[in-house]
């Protein structure tokens, strides 16, 4: 993908991760689980820099990297659609926290959505800072109702080589069912989306 398809940012490389869980607890699942992670490293053009206010300049463009992220999450399902998802990021050691949290806002999290089949869900996430070589869990919940409970799961991204010090890595997560043989109560999903008709 070309930098020129994610217009506000610069592009270093893509990562992705897929786990397909086929056993568990020594019982064979009746449907496979996949989860799958996608980061990208893009640079921080506020690190190493004075405070700023102002990050609109990451905001403002991120719908389309939520929608980059997302298309690319979705398709290693391998067709399966998307039930649970997640966000998250790391700046590199001369940014901050919140240069993550400005590129995955409202904005970022909508395009995202669109690209995923949709959601109704505020969707989970965690950011933070951190040296090359991170490895970040990236939340996951159901995309319809974070209070089902049964998709209360998460997916690790380990990163060799990134996020540069002047870098951020952002990403998202999707899993195609809850959690293997999950049994502790709450709502169910059928519950959830009984609200909804």
């Amino acid at each position: 993908m070309s930098v020129e398809s994610l217009p506000g940012y610069e592009v270093r490389t893509w990562y992705s991760a897929v786990e397909e869980i086929v056993r568990e607890a020594g019982n064979e699942l009746e449907q496979p689980l996949v989860k799958a992670a996608v980061g990208v490293a893009i640079r921080n053009p506020f690190a190493g820099k004075p405070f700023q206010q102002d990050l609109s300049s990451l905001t403002d463009p991120s719908r389309e990297l939520g929608i980059q992220l997302g298309k690319r999450a979705a398709a290693l399902l391998g067709g399966r659609p998307v039930e649970g998802y997640g966000k998250g990021g790391v700046a590199g050691i001369n940014g901050e926290q919140e240069h993550v949290v400005a590129c995955v806002t409202t904005v970022f999290g909508n395009g995202f959505r669109d690209a995923v089949g949709g959601g109704r869900a505020w969707i989970s996430s965690v950011t933070k800072v951190a040296a090359p070589g991170v490895s970040i869990d990236i939340p996951l919940a159901f995309k319809d109702e974070v209070y089902v409970r049964d998709y209360y799961d998460g997916i690790t991204l380990h990163i060799p080589d990134g996020p540069r010090p002047d870098e951020l890595l952002i990403c998202v997560a999707v899993a195609s069912g809850p959690r293997p043989h999950a049994r502790v109560g709450g709502m169910t999903k059928q519950e959830a989306l009984a609200q909804f008709s």
